[in-house]
């Protein structure tokens, strides 16, 4: 496996096409399976099944409507991005698994920084408790290709998050977004991917 770690922003269109054109070499067997770590400059993008309407009208910066599953979220630097370009044909051809997969990889991550990162029913991404009041701090979205995977996983470890008062994150529009920083916790991206690296349940 492939471990790519991307030390400026990447434009997302450009990230697009890397992504799209490693999932079909994986496909035709001419690569191996893929993680990217990277951060992309400050802009939103929508999933399919996401709705232009949770773009607020205050919203400025760029969007960009994307194949992976989920509505609206903000990327931006100091988010720690994963796309995850694996063949689950190798591995367990179960979407269920799979997702289920990267919530237990940031719950543990989440953990090694003391933090209790939950899941909750009918919510997709990782939640953790601030002020009494759930807060979202880990966003997942995936796409499959002939049961090869790409998108992934964000982590919130020290964005901007006025970012997110001009959209509904993921359709939901009654809880906070969070981050590490936000927390108190104090950590740069690097010894948040040893982290992720350590935990990662995907190397065999």
């Amino acid at each position: 496996m492939d471990i790519k770690t991307q030390k400026t922003p990447v434009d997302y269109e450009d990230a697009l096409r890397w992504m799209d054109q490693r999932v079909q070499d994986i496909q035709k067997g001419h690569a191996p399976e893929c993680l990217w770590f990277l951060e992309h400059p400050p802009l939103y993008t929508l999933g399919t099944s996401g709705k232009s309407a949770d773009i607020l009208a205050s919203a400025t910066l760029p969007t960009f409507e994307t194949g992976r599953g989920g509505q609206v979220t903000y990327h931006g630097p100091g988010q720690r991005i994963v796309y995850l370009m694996l063949d689950l044909k190798t591995r367990k051809q179960d979407v269920r698994w799979y997702v289920h997969t990267l919530e237990d990889w940031l719950i543990q991550t989440l953990a090694a920084f003391g933090l209790q990162g939950e899941r909750r029913e009918g919510r997709v991404g990782i939640w953790v408790q601030k002020e009494g009041r759930d807060h979202k701090i880990a966003a997942l979205g995936v796409r499959l290709q002939k049961w090869v995977t790409s998108h992934g996983i964000a982590l919130n470890v020290s964005p901007d998050l006025s970012a997110y008062q001009h959209i509904v994150p993921c359709g939901l529009n009654h809880y906070g977004v969070t981050s590490l920083a936000d927390i108190g916790v104090k950590v740069s991206l690097e010894e948040v991917d040893t982290v992720l690296l350590k935990t990662c349940p995907f190397f065999s």
